[in-house]
């Protein structure tokens, strides 16, 4: 319920993966436990090879932010089950002022609702109908406090029949004439004596004993004794019949945890219902949600690392509270409703900017993290040759190696020495592929890291096949896929858009939608700007 998630940008790169690993670990060894990295995509190759390498876990995988039942402050009443007796429930609905209490089955699942009118309407039905069917008899003797003196022989535990109180009058009439009777009398030993010669179906023997021979000749007749005056166990008679009958159990409206606020205020908006049952993911109930706790839903909370664009952020953002940012990227659209932290830096790689945040908080990252972040900064500035890169990342990734004990080279082998030539070319296409908005013009540039571009070549009309569904289903204008070669230092450039754009952007001369852009490294600072001044 407190947890504050840690996330990089759609389709995740290895600066944006360990950056929320990193800046975690950091509030975590603070003392703020409540920071948890997640992702939004999956795990590229590249990043997978590095984790792997120092054996640590990816973030946890989240889909969106919206808020959800499991962020409201919903009630927690007890939950009772089905067989608990009215007595029982209408105390604990009256003593916590609930309006509903959901009744369970044994194994905990949903079996009905209860509020105080249904047992107020029940109770009022038999006035009309003094009547009770198979109660049981724990239930009787529990909710009368009583003992029960003979058992009739009883075979079913259970109690049925009308109930009557015996007045002096009544001895003679008709009132004992049936077997199926339940007969609350006082110290009357006649109406006793009448009551165990007809044999009716039950006795309850109210602040008074009997004559331990009459019991001999008790016969079928159950008699219980009782501490409690007669009028209140006419009364408590009806209580002791089990919730699972007056609760109610046709086309209950629930919802559980991971249901959204939005989807559950229009059902909630459409019912009559003063609360609901909430469900986990395996039925059980755990709470009930009423109208009143709509109204101020807790939102889920974010620290946003290596990114500040709505589009690369997860989905439901606008629910959220933002936090922080730590980003490195231009400052771009996303807007708070109230003042954060925001750290934004000319560096090549969040990584730098979370190294200098270990730092300043006097906090060693642990060897198996430093070497991590050594390889993120190593991963973004493309092995220190793309024009991001500052004296700032070499440091810093030197640092984190040291206290690690890797070789940088040893880590940027492991980064892109990876056998991508054989996974399909969608999945290579959207491994780190970012959406950007300029000025009126919407596009997608994906980038493959490579040491052989001449042979991902080789796939040029794979590849474009994937642009061009990518174009055609979120309507781009222009896609862009990069094939940064470490060892060549530039950029085999294919695209699907206008020639002339790319004409103009780079001063080239492109041919069968592709290029190639010597010294060329980086998306955010040679690709992103250039087509930013042409457009802008």
């Amino acid at each position: 319920m407190n947890e504050i998630y840690v996330a990089g940008h759609r389709n995740p790169d290895t600066d944006s993966i360990v950056a929320a690993l990193a800046y975690a670990a950091l509030r975590n060894a603070m003392g703020d436990r409540d920071y948890v990295p997640v992702r939004l995509g999956q795990v590229s190759d590249e990043t997978k090879r590095i984790l792997d390498y120092f054996g640590v876990e990816p973030p946890r995988l989240i889909k969106n932010v919206r808020t959800q039942v499991r962020d409201l402050d919903y009630d927690t009443p007890p939950t009772l089950d089905a067989t608990v007796t009215m007595d029982r429930a209408w105390h604990i609905i009256s003593e916590q002022n609930i309006s509903g209490i959901p009744v369970t089955n044994a194994d905990g699942t949903l079996y009905g609702m209860l509020s105080a009118g249904d047992i107020a309407t029940y109770s009022m039905n038999t006035i009309s109908d003094p009547r009770v069917e198979n109660v049981p008899l724990f239930n009787l003797v529990s909710v009368l406090e009583g003992r029960i003196l003979h058992d009739g022989g009883q075979t079913t535990d259970t109690i049925s029949g009308t109930v009557a109180i015996a007045l002096p009058q009544s001895c003679d009439n008709l009132l004992f004439g049936c077997r199926e009777t339940i007969v609350v009398c006082g110290h009357q030993p006649d109406m006793v004596r009448r009551a165990l010669e007809v044999g009716v179906a039950c006795l309850i023997l109210c602040q008074t004993d009997i004559d331990p021979e009459w019991l001999q000749n008790a016969g079928e007749t159950c008699v219980i004794s009782t501490p409690l005056d007669a009028a209140r166990v006419h009364r408590l008679i009806y209580q002791a019949i089990p919730i699972s009958r007056p609760c109610f159990t046709d086309d209950i409206v629930c919802f559980h945890l991971d249901d959204y606020i939005d989807d559950v205020r229009e059902v909630v908006l459409k019912s009559r219902y003063r609360c609901y049952p909430i469900l986990d993911e395996n039925e059980r109930v755990v709470g009930t949600l009423s109208r009143y706790h709509l109204l101020r839903p807790r939102r889920k909370r974010v620290v946003l690392v290596d990114h500040n664009e709505m589009s690369q952020a997860v989905a439901g953002l606008d629910q959220a509270e933002i936090l922080e940012i730590i980003d490195h990227h231009r400052l771009a659209d996303i807007q708070t409703s109230q003042p954060i932290r925001v750290r934004n830096e000319p560096v090549g790689s969040t990584n730098t900017i979370i190294t200098a945040m270990y730092q300043e908080h006097g906090v060693l990252p642990s060897p198996k993290m430093a070497g991590l972040m050594a390889a993120a900064i190593l991963s973004d500035t493309v092995m220190f040759k793309s024009p991001t890169c500052t004296k700032r990342d070499i440091a810093m990734a030197e640092r984190l190696a040291r206290i690690a004990n890797e070789s940088l080279d040893e880590l940027g082998r492991q980064l892109f020495s990876g056998a991508v030539l054989t996974k399909p070319a969608g999945e290579l296409l959207m491994s780190d592929f970012k959406e950007f908005h300029i000025a009126e013009q919407v596009l997608g540039v994906g980038q493959i890291t490579c040491i052989d571009s001449l042979k991902m070549l080789d796939r040029k009309e794979e590849f474009l096949a994937e642009m061009e569904k990518l174009r055609t289903d979120r309507e781009y204008d222009m896609v862009i896929l990069m094939l940064t070669d470490v060892l060549l230092e530039g950029t085999q450039l294919l695209y699907l858009g206008s020639d002339d754009t790319i004409r103009r952007a780079f001063d080239v001369e492109p041919k069968d939608n592709a290029v190639f852009l010597p010294k060329v490294m980086s998306r955010k600072k040679q690709i992103i700007p250039m087509l930013t001044a042409l457009w802008g």
